[in-house]
């Protein structure tokens, strides 16, 4: 295997000590059922999977980029009670950010882009934080998933393990994907309380409470092709912004 120079993990000192890059990318996944017929890394090997493409994109364009080992844990406290769902609080996600905050700091690295892949994940109020303490950084998050409409691609995208995320994973982990004759519905219950439809209220779901095969929206229209759709649609429109990022110096980033 060749090592990707925007990779940190595949490329040695002589390169690093050479190349001095200015956005750093760091994946951040979860480890959680997604329903009967998808891994419980699916959030991980999204997160890596967008990250390493997005990058390519950039630093192919001129991007002086690099993605920084992944982190598999993400919050699933409405998720204790499913075997094996790995859960990381915030303040430990707060914790690893300031850590890696300061080593970037050191080396001149000025911006840090989150690329999450967990819908449980929220990292607005740690970067507010860390901004104080790092001021000579640029924090900000990416959802992957909201990079791209799903519109013309998906029946229905659905919120976890539907047809949106077991598309993608079809299309980038085959093997690792039942056959989704073996698949739940994804069948789930909403609040009651008409605030929580209107989006000013908002609270941690139950998993348990909410869906019986811990899927939210159903995979059984998902396929390859689907998924390659979306997944090049994300990282074009990902990769392009970290060029653009990659081009601006921090105190240039406003019009």
């Amino acid at each position: 295997m060749k090592a990707r120079p925007y990779i940190l993990k595949e490329i040695n000192w002589k390169f690093v000590k050479e190349n001095q890059y200015n956005v750093a990318i760091l994946p951040w996944g979860a480890t959680e059922a997604h329903n009967y017929h998808l891994p419980y890394g699916t959030d991980q090997y999204l997160a890596d999977a967008i990250s390493e493409a997005s990058a390519e994109i950039a630093w192919n364009k001129g991007g002086k980029v690099v993605v920084l080992p992944s982190i598999a844990y993400g919050v699933n406290t409405g998720q204790m009670d499913v075997s094996l769902c790995m859960n990381m609080y915030p303040s430990v996600q707060s914790l690893i950010l300031r850590d890696i905050s300061e080593v970037l700091n050191n080396h001149g690295v000025s911006k840090l882009v989150i690329l999450n892949a967990h819908g449980g994940n929220n990292f607005k109020q740690i970067m507010r934080e860390l901004s104080t303490e790092f001021p000579e950084i640029f924090y900000c998050s990416v959802d992957w998933w909201k990079a791209a409409s799903p519109d013309g691609i998906f029946d229905e995208p659905g919120d976890h393990a539907g047809e949106l995320e077991t598309s993608v994973i079809m299309h980038l982990h085959p093997d690792l994907v039942l056959p989704l004759s073996e698949a739940g519905d994804g069948a789930a219950k909403e609040f009651k309380f008409g605030a929580f439809k209107k989006g000013y209220v908002q609270a941690q779901r139950e998993w348990t409470q909410v869906t019986k095969d811990t899927g939210v929206g159903n995979p059984a229209k998902s396929t390859v092709e689907k998924g390659k759709k979306f997944f090049e649609a994300s990282v074009k429109e990902i990769g392009n912004f970290l060029y653009e990022l990659s081009q601006n110096e921090n105190d240039e980033l406003y019009k």
